[in-house]
């Protein structure tokens, strides 16, 4: 028998969020019903409904989420009643070509979809869940490779931000960046992800760890993330980084807002010869100019980093291992846990550049 389930829908593009009553499937071969327990508010899902991202509607919100494994299907290895898990929004297929060379992050099968349908219905019509999962809600069916195990004993709202903030964050430093002891990193946008970013920075010996916000009141969250510097965002900021830097620029520039501007930006306070990288996610028709001669004089690298270019399957293991054996706090990210109605309220609160992480908690 199907399930009925309260969800966060938006039933068509630019329209209002509201908790709904969704149809959930039986689960088949090779799935899962998860009760989600924990979701991050992400940026990406606001993303869904403020025009960055065209999704189909309606549209079940939310894929930053942990919880526990209630059913499963038929001939499914890698899950069991009662694991807790955190939810992968980007599962890998393992025989593409890309999983096949090693880039799992880029799979054939599961980059690039913004959302899917799998079954759940609305007045008995089928929905689409965003990046194929849909966690603002009580539960999710999802693919056995879109769950990955973690100990009992990771809170569930921790373990939320390790299926996306955290795993991006980190990963763009340690993958993406390959930031190493002694080097300064610029962190451009200070929300999950850059706040992620910038402690990671620091796990990785950076000397020097800027932060940069278009908001004051960030400058408390970026010091308890392990920010050496904080500067509000303005049009003199390359020179304010150079300031800080022995008239050089920062070694490396990570950019976590995905705008043209804020890419063109990063790519001005970096020093000659440094990187920049890219975690943002950005609008198709948001243009990043930048001069011929520049690239050529400026020697400097740009590039994106999708997913924290980790394994998830890899990454979220050790992740948790991290925060349980106390080499890594992540308590300075979450600044608001709300009910699943507050999800537009948080929307407009991280419109407005406030906080870090409001957490759902179901």
């Amino acid at each position: 028998m199907s399930r009925y389930i309260p969800g966060l829908v938006v039933r068509e593009a630019g329209g209002p969020a509201t908790v709904e009553e969704l149809r959930l499937p039986e689960i088949g071969p090779g799935q899962v019903r998860v009760r989600v327990r924990a979701a991050g508010v992400c940026h990406s899902d606001l993303s869904m409904i403020n025009g960055t991202l065209r999704p189909p509607h309606p549209l079940v919100l939310g894929h930053e989420a942990a919880g526990e494994v209630v059913e499963v299907g038929e001939h499914v290895t890698r899950a069991a009643v009662g694991d807790h898990v955190v939810l992968n929004w980007q599962p890998p297929c393992r025989r593409c070509w890309f999983c096949d060379h090693g880039q799992p992050w880029l799979c054939s099968t599961s980059s690039g979809v913004a959302a899917l349908e799998n079954g759940i219905t609305l007045d008995d019509a089928p929905v689409h869940v965003t990046l194929g999962l849909g966690a603002f809600a009580e539960q999710v069916v999802a693919p056995e490779n879109a769950v990955i195990a973690v100990p009992r004993e990771l809170d569930f709202e921790i373990a939320a931000l390790l299926g996306c903030s955290v795993l991006t964050g980190s990963g763009a430093v340690q993958n993406t960046a390959n930031v190493q002891p002694g080097e300064s990193v610029l962190v451009i946008g200070l929300g999950g992800v850059g706040l992620s970013v910038v402690a990671a920075a620091r796990a990785a010996g950076a000397g020097q760890v800027i932060a940069v916000d278009v908001s004051e009141a960030k400058k408390g969250l970026a010091e308890a993330a392990g920010a050496t510097d904080f500067v509000v965002s303005s049009d003199t900021l390359s020179k304010d980084i150079r300031v800080r830097t022995e008239g050089r620029g920062a070694d490396h520039a990570i950019e976590c807002v995905g705008r043209a501007s804020t890419i063109r930006a990063a790519w001005r306070a970096t020093r000659r010869g440094g990187q920049v990288t890219v975690v943002g996610m950005g609008a198709a028709d948001d243009m990043v100019q930048i001069a011929a001669l520049d690239i050529f004089s400026s020697a400097r690298t740009l590039r994106a980093s999708v997913y924290g270019q980790a394994d998830p399957d890899v990454a979220v293991p050790a992740l948790a291992r991290d925060v349980l054996d106390g080499r890594l706090s992540l308590d300075h990210l979450i600044t608001d846990r709300i009910e699943l109605a507050a999800v537009p309220a948080a929307f407009e609160r991280m419109a407005r550049g406030e906080g870090a992480r409001s957490v759902v908690r179901l």
